[in-house]
């Protein structure tokens, strides 16, 4: 007489196996919720947790150009300059114009320090930590030596309309992020752009040796990632309200953990788009947790260098196996 399988173990083994491949942000964010809801309940009322989606959005936008940097071998770290520059630039008053032009100037602002990165990284084979924190240090050098001539102000009007204001009781921030994220999603997924990056990632040299336009597609990374930056900075500008010298200053270390939280490693694209955007969420919520739970800056300091020690893991990982 045989004996049949015991078929609901096999499936439930089948689920657990699965959700244990899943990125550690889908996991870790059904912890945290779990927790909060025995610890702090008030946390996940809707207009709070909708709250803490707009708080998360420009670090949401800020980590899409982390994640495709980190999938082709590289990093960004000239994020927090960036959003500093874009800042300063908003604010000011150094620049007369109107905002939409004032916009357009932050836009090319974007593009340029990209190419910046891209030539030095491409080009001269300089290291990708080295030429994009040298790019936010000089930038918020910058920023901080022409504040003693023009202070930072008020944000544009429109900005802080997209920045704080709803549509019912969606965040327009939402919307924003939602709008950027899911065409790049599609982009990525279905371009002849999207397969060069992931042969990249994969192996730089086979990709080179095959004709892939290695130089292109890491030039095309890292304008993508500056214009996601640009594009952060001015969503926090109108969600404050009002420049400063160090707003956003701590996007890139953050983007770089949500990222990789997210199951975006070096060269592996395996948590895709909308793993990095959970991890965000999940960052932004972990901070307000925190806060609440009177833990906040210190708290916030040990996650993130847990994170970043991962991160240095993985980075020397994957470079063992190539």
């Amino acid at each position: 007489m045989t004996t049949r399988p015991d078929v609901p173990r096999l499936r439930a083994m089948d689920v657990l196996r699965y959700v244990m491949n899943l990125p550690f942000a889908y996991l870790g964010t059904a912890l945290l919720l779990l927790f909060a809801y025995f610890t702090r309940p008030m946390l996940l009322s809707p207009l709070l947790l909708l709250l803490i989606v707009r708080q998360a959005a420009p670090l949401g936008i800020a980590v899409i150009g982390q994640s495709i940097c980190m999938r082709v071998l590289s990093l960004d770290l000239s994020i927090g300059g960036v959003i500093v520059a874009v800042s300063y630039i908003l604010t000011s008053g150094a620049l007369d114009f109107p905002p939409p032009v004032l916009i357009a100037i932050c836009i090319l602002f974007g593009i340029a320090v990209g190419l910046t990165n891209a030539f030095f990284i491409t080009r001269l084979r300089a290291s990708s930590v080295i030429v994009t924190l040298a790019m936010a240090m000089i930038l918020s050098g910058v920023v901080i030596s022409l504040g003693q001539f023009y202070a930072p102000g008020d944000a544009p009007e429109v900005l802080k309309f997209i920045g704080q204001k709803r549509i019912g009781i969606v965040p327009i921030a939402l919307l924003v992020w939602l709008a950027l994220l899911v065409p790049f999603a599609l982009f990525l997924r279905f371009s002849v752009f999207g397969r060069y990056v992931d042969a990249i990632g994969s192996n730089p040299n086979a990709a080179w040796v095959s004709g892939i336009p290695y130089i292109r597609v890491l030039t095309i990374v890292h304008v993508m990632s500056s214009l996601f930056a640009v594009a952060s900075g001015m969503l926090l500008v109108g969600f404050v309200g009002v420049g400063s010298m160090d707003i956003g200053s701590d996007l890139a270390l953050n983007s770089l953990a949500a990222v990789i939280l997210g199951g975006v490693t070096f060269g592996s694209g395996r948590g895709g788009v909308l793993g990095p955007a959970v991890a965000a969420f999940m960052l932004t919520f972990s901070f307000n947790l925190l806060t609440s739970l009177g833990l906040g800056e210190p708290g916030k300091l040990m996650l993130q260098g847990a994170i970043i020690a991962v991160a240095a893991m993985a980075y020397a990982v994957r470079m063992n196996k190539t």
